[in-house]
C-alpha cells in the first residue's frame, strides 16, 4: 500500500489534489468515492468529518482542502521544487484561489450578488475586483509566485483553468495566455487522464 492516499473522486476538486501529487512524483493510491452514502459514511467521516473529497492520508496524517494538500506536498516534498524559499506572493496566491477567488466565482456561478452596502463583509468585494487582483499577478510574472512554477499554480491554477473550461471565469487574455503556459504541464496531462479514464469507467 502506497503512503499516500488520496480520497477523491474524478468529478471533483480532488482533480486538482491529484495534479499536485503527479507534480510531486511520489507513488500514490487512489480511492474514489461516490458522492453521498460513500462520503457519509462513518469509515471516510472519520477522515473527514465534512464527508466531502479531496483528502489526503500520508503516513496516518489527514490533510483536507485542496490547497492545503497542495501546500502540505510541496513542504513535504521539497526536491519537487514547487514551494519558493520567499514565500510571500506563493502563499498570497495559493490561498486567493481557495478563498476570494472561490467564493467569487461560487456566488457568480449561484447569480447571487453582494449588496453594495455588505461587500465589506466578504472576502472578495466584488467579481470585477477579484479579477483585477488576479489580473495584475499574473502580468507582472510568468507564474504566480514569479518566474518558476510553483503549488501556487496548481490550486489556483486550476481554477483558472477550471473557470475557462466551464465558462464560469471571465475569458480575458492574461488568464487564457496563463493558462496556456500550464495546461500541457506532462503532470496534469496524467492527472486528467487518469480521472477522465475513472469517469468513463463509471459510465459503463
Amino acid at each position: 500500500m502506497a503512503d499516500l492516499i488520496l480520497y477523491s473522486n474524478p468529478m471533483s476538486r480532488g482533480r486538482i489534489a491529484r495534479w499536485m501529487l503527479e507534480e510531486v512524483g511520489q507513488p500514490y493510491e487512489v480511492r474514489y468515492l461516490d458522492y453521498g452514502p460513500q462520503m457519509k459514511a462513518p469509515e471516510y467521516l472519520a477522515i473527514n468529518p465534512m464527508g466531502k473529497v479531496p483528502a489526503l492520508v500520508h503516513g496516518g496524517r489527514v490533510v483536507t482542502e485542496y490547497a492545503a494538500i497542495c501546500a502540505y506536498l510541496a513542504d513535504a516534498f521539497p526536491e519537487a521544487g514547487l514551494a519558493p524559499s520567499d514565500r510571500s506572493a506563493y502563499y498570497r496566491w495559493l490561498f486567493f484561489g481557495a478563498g476570494p477567488l472561490e467564493a467569487a466565482l461560487v456566488m457568480q456561478a449561484l447569480g447571487l450578488e453582494v449588496p453594495a452596502d455588505r461587500r465589506a463583509m466578504v472576502g472578495f468585494g466584488t467579481i470585477e475586483t477579484t479579477y483585477a487582483a488576479l489580473e495584475s499577478a499574473l502580468s507582472a510574472a510568468p507564474y504566480l509566485a514569479g518566474e518558476r512554477f510553483s503549488a501556487a499554480d496548481v490550486a489556483t491554477g486550476s481554477q483558472i483553468g477550471y473557470g475557462l473550461q466551464f465558462g464560469t471565469i471571465e475569458p480575458r487574455p492574461v488568464f487564457e495566455a496563463y493558462w496556456n503556459r500550464i495546461r500541457e504541464r506532462p503532470a496534469l496531462v496524467r492527472a486528467n487522464a487518469a480521472d477522465t479514464a475513472a469517469m468513463r469507467e463509471k459510465e459503463v
